[in-house]
């Protein structure tokens, strides 16, 4: 497989009125198309800055980031950004916020009626056509969040990254919208990121999880091949040995190896 993202040496330092911060330092991940790629430690250990270099957000201080060969210089379509808060606009539909993302990207290259059909195609996608024309008000958190997935989608992005997405729904509602993220990203064969805190989601979505070392200057501490066979079915995997391995060693570099200083205390 390609290479879509190439992390080299990479570090981020931060100017803060206390002097200078060092969030990440040494970090090299090479990550290839179509692979789901999660990101897990402490608070504090950098995910979301790492997050934030790979979607252009913010630029390194050290080493260099490439897409498709091409250096990551600020923010672009080819990439697609969910966060925890959904971000939509509260005046508009679910089908005009992500329209006005769809508008941005192929504005200039297809028709009015293209653009609808592309909206109305990646609202069916993640199940939401039948509330295209809901205001943010008037549908759930879990719902929000897949018109904020949606909205992603449409611009039809190289990598999708995902910021904790799930982070502040409640458990039922999170276990579902990761089945149908399972299913999204296998129809769209996406090469996602995504950050996390939930060992779980973890080795239930990913093909390899990135453990990170505690901050300040954090770096990638080990990466876990997740050799569980797709389609991948959470019930199924409960049972599954391979799946508690998996989990005891996220466990065990998280609350052993990576244990915060209060925390041994």
């Amino acid at each position: 497989m390609q290479s879509y993202v190439q992390i080299e040496n990479a570090g981020m330092t931060f100017s803060t009125r206390k002097g200078k911060f060092t969030a990440l330092t040494g970090i090299n991940l090479h990550i290839d198309q179509g692979e789901f790629i999660a990101l897990i430690g402490h608070s504090g250990c950098g995910k979301s800055t790492l997050l934030n270099l790979i979607a252009g957000l913010i630029d390194a201080t050290d080493g260099v980031l490439l897409l498709a060969n091409k250096e990551i210089r600020g923010p672009g379509p080819e990439r697609g950004v969910v966060f925890q808060n959904h971000s939509l606009l509260p005046w508009l539909t679910a089908f005009e916020n992500v329209y006005l993302a769809v508008e941005k990207v192929f504005g200039d290259k297809e028709s009015k009626a293209q653009m609808k059909a592309r909206t109305s195609a990646v609202l069916e996608l993640v199940g939401l056509a039948h509330a295209a024309n809901k205001l943010p008000g008037e549908i759930s958190g879990g719902m929000k969040q897949r018109v904020g997935i949606a909205r992603a989608l449409a611009m039809e992005p190289k990598v999708l990254l995902l910021d904790e997405p799930f982070g502040a729904l409640d458990a039922l509602t999170r276990a579902h919208l990761q089945d149908e993220l399972m299913k999204i990203v296998a129809a769209t064969k996406s090469t996602v990121v995504m950050v996390t805190h939930d060992v779980d989601e973890a080795v239930l979505l990913s093909d390899r999880i990135v453990m990170m070392t505690n901050g300040p200057a954090a770096s990638i501490g080990e990466i876990l091949a997740v050799d569980l066979p797709r389609p991948r079915d959470r019930l199924q995997l409960a049972h599954d040995p391979n799946y508690h391995d998996l989990r005891s060693q996220v466990l065990e570099f998280l609350y052993s190896r990576q244990m915060r200083p209060k925390e041994a205390a």
